[in-house]
């Protein structure tokens, strides 16, 4: 007899089995036209974050927030343009949706980071994750070591592996 968990699990398996061979056999036209409605989200996104923040970080943190977003947009394009050719192989296409979640989940990583140094530390912050390198730019006229040292504590107590974790300071 089948009991309880077994049934739901074959369930679930069954119901993502079916949805992701849904996915990859989807016409072109939706997933172009479901990325364009996305890309103009994400500008009118980031066009109200610029406008939210103060005129002392618009300098750094937004200006280096708006190239990696645009970067990462770019990236994201490729991939999904990748997806949705005809020619491509069922590989390719594997991997341009495991990079876009690894996108995906790195952009989270990086919004939860930024709030953690505004919680913690008070302040406004930039971060970067690169494979095994965090970036952190910090909106701040004195360069403090202390400071610095507390925020890279900080970001690697939320790590199990060590990171390579970098911290700059800058203001007006």
């Amino acid at each position: 007899m089948i009991n309880k968990q077994n049934l739901w699990f074959l369930t679930l398996f069954s119901l993502i089995l079916v949805l992701s061979v849904y996915y990859i056999t989807m016409p072109n036209d939706l997933l172009i036209a479901s990325s364009s409605t996305n890309t103009l989200e994400k500008k009118e996104k980031s066009t109200k974050e610029t406008e939210e923040n103060t005129i002392s970080e618009v300098d750094t943190i937004t200006t280096l927030r708006v190239s990696l977003d645009e970067e990462r947009d770019k990236e994201k394009e490729e991939l999904k343009t990748t997806m949705t050719k005809e020619d491509a192989t069922t590989k390719k296409k594997n991997n341009a949706y495991e990079q876009l979640k690894y996108l995906s989940v790195i952009e989270g990583e990086e919004e939860k980071l930024e709030k953690l140094i505004k919680e913690k530390h008070s302040l406004n912050s930039f971060v970067k994750i690169d494979n095994n390198t965090i970036t952190v730019v910090a909106a701040k006229k004195k360069h403090d070591i202390t400071l610095a040292n507390n925020i890279m504590r900080t970001i690697q107590n939320e790590y199990d592996v060590k990171k390579n974790i970098t911290v700059k300071f800058e203001g007006n």
